[in-house]
């Protein structure tokens, strides 16, 4: 049984840390989300960071089944092994909403079921601000910034 959180701001990114293997790499991390964000460095970083042990080994279904039940996560950001690892230390985006087309007739939804909307995509640090804002203001999509990390050489989102 994975823990709540509680605290947050709604228009807080949230960043669950899932790997502990490499205390280094996550300071990293945290220190790059905490920079301020915009052209000159003039937005304030606004996340919470979910650093507990009872995290560690959470796969991306099991976060999502805890973070459901929350209105204001649109996504959550995953510190996973593949994050401690990485020489951009790239977060796993995970988005809150997608549509089970599992259970869809084909007849009508042959579309949405040949082409599912993307659940995930990676993103360094210093995009998490970008990508949260964004999304909880309605300015763009979770679709579009996975499609901007599917255009990057190493699939991995960064700022603009």
């Amino acid at each position: 049984m994975l823990p709540e959180w509680s605290g947050r701001d709604e228009f807080d990114a949230l960043v669950i840390r899932t790997d502990f293997s490499d205390d280094e790499s996550w300071s990293a991390v945290v220190g790059e989300l905490r920079r301020p964000g915009g052209p000159s460095d003039e937005f304030p970083a606004t996340v919470q960071v979910v650093d507990a042990p009872a995290w560690s080994g959470a796969t991306a279904e099991e976060v999502l089944a805890v973070v459901d039940g929350d209105d204001h996560v649109s996504v959550v950001f995953l510190a996973d092994r593949h994050t401690m690892d990485s020489p951009v230390r790239a977060l796993l985006a995970l988005t809150t909403s997608w549509e089970d087309v599992s259970e869809l007739d084909p007849v009508y939804y042959q579309e949405l079921i040949d082409s599912p909307e993307p659940r995930e995509f990676r993103a360094v640090p210093t995009a998490v601000h970008d990508v949260h804002v964004n999304l909880t203001l309605g300015n763009m999509g979770f679709a579009e910034f996975a499609q901007a990390a599917a255009e990057e050489p190493d699939q991995v989102l960064r700022p603009t």
